[in-house]
């Protein structure tokens, strides 16, 4: 299953999203929303947000280890 993490550099709860990915063995696609405006308007007051490019379900912020594994099975 392909991930992406809708994140920005400098932000933390961002940070905490990639180690709960990490803890499950779980490989995303970093994408800084910074560099595209459409991104930046859709995410920026929602980052940090994990998209499945299989369904296009999100998963945003706030989550944990088990709402990670539901979203991701």
């Amino acid at each position: 299953m392909k991930l992406v993490l809708y994140s920005t550099s400098h932000c933390h709860l961002c940070e905490q999203a990639a180690v709960l990915l990490a803890q499950r063995g779980v490989e995303a696609e970093l994408v800084d929303i910074v560099d595209d405006d459409a991104l930046l308007e859709c995410y920026g007051t929602r980052i940090p947000v994990v998209k499945r490019l299989d369904n296009g379900d999100e998963l945003g912020w706030p989550f944990d280890t088990e709402m990670l594994a539901r979203f991701l099975s």
